[in-house]
């Protein structure tokens, strides 16, 4: 697969994952708790995809570098909020399970751009 096939696929489906995660935050209950959780997962949930339509219109390298990290570092504080949601049982385990593993897969995404970004 070509780098612009990668990078548009890449796109759709962390999109797609701000989409899956929306749902989730949707689907927590409206608890004190709750509402700090839904919030702080919402916003790095959703960082991710914009971030990287960011990376893929930057003007340097450099930029295309911070941007990348900038993604890195947010789906693993999702991976984190999902992880705290799945010890706390708030929503049902086999979903989430798969929401954990498309983070986890989209952190381990980033983390190899970046390594080959300094390389």
């Amino acid at each position: 697969m070509e780098n612009k096939e990668f990078a548009k696929q890449l796109e759709l489906r962390t999109k797609r994952f701000a989409i899956d995660i929306i749902k989730l935050s949707g689907s927590l209950t409206n608890t004190s708790e709750c509402s700090v959780i839904k919030n702080q997962i919402t916003k790095s949930g959703t960082s991710v995809g914009a971030n990287y339509r960011e990376a893929n219109r930057s003007r340097s390298k450099a930029d295309f570098a911070n941007k990348i990290k900038i993604c890195e570092s947010e789906a693993s504080e999702t991976v984190y909020w999902l992880e705290i949601i799945e010890e706390l049982k708030w929503v049902d385990t086999q979903k989430l399970k798969l929401t954990i593993i498309e983070a986890n897969e989209i952190l381990a995404l980033f983390t190899s751009i970046g390594k080959k970004l300094k390389q």
